[in-house]
């Protein structure tokens, strides 16, 4: 399960990259929610969709995310996702946020396919 789950994490991290927006939606679960920053989630496929375009202009199109080393703890139906998540992009240096971070995420199984319910890359840092 653990693999299954980093080959599903890499190959958003993948489209994300590409800009397959469209794509990265089927990694979601429809009610799912996105920290897109400090203060600001958005809840739903096509807000999430949405955000990740405004992310990608943010970025000059030049957003690459992967993730470092990954705890993921499992119960039932549900698992969760600790990882150091690492982006890369043109204009880095200009961001106000870390670009090395520590996520949580938030999987679901739902009719045999797992799914992510919340996508925190700022993972704990929110409490700050």
């Amino acid at each position: 399960m653990n693999n299954l789950i980093k080959e599903l994490i890499d190959a958003a991290d993948k489209a994300i990259k590409e800009e397959r927006f469209d794509d990265l939606m089927d990694f979601y679960t429809e009610d799912a929610v996105l920290v897109v920053k400090p203060g600001l989630e958005v809840h739903g496929k096509e807000a999430i969709k949405k955000a990740f375009i405004k992310i990608a202009e943010y970025f000059k199109n030049s957003v690459i995310p992967t993730q470092g080393k990954m705890l993921m703890i499992e119960a039932g139906d549900t698992v969760l996702v600790i990882s150091q998540t690492l982006l890369e992009a043109d204009n880095k240096s200009e961001s106000e946020f870390s670009m090395d971070r520590r996520a949580t995420y938030i999987y679901r199984n739902i009719d045999g396919k797992w799914l992510c319910a919340i996508d925190n890359s700022y993972g704990t840092s929110l409490l700050d």
